[in-house]
């Protein structure tokens, strides 16, 4: 389930920036398109760019 997150996030991503399209041309308030988008933009960076660590003990 972990490696379908960032393929969600990037569908989420392009459909917030064709919304935020549509808020450009003003027929949708730019205040409510414009927080989607970097929303989306940031939960698809964090999905991709976020590796659980495992640190190993020295022995």
């Amino acid at each position: 389930m972990n490696h379908l997150y960032p393929v969600l996030f990037f569908i989420l991503t392009v459909l917030a920036l064709f919304i935020n399209m549509i808020g450009l041309m003003r027929l949708i308030p730019l205040f409510l398109t414009l927080p989607l988008l970097f929303i989306s933009i940031y939960f698809m960076l964090y999905s991709i760019l976020h590796r659980k660590k495992a640190y190993r003990r020295m022995r």
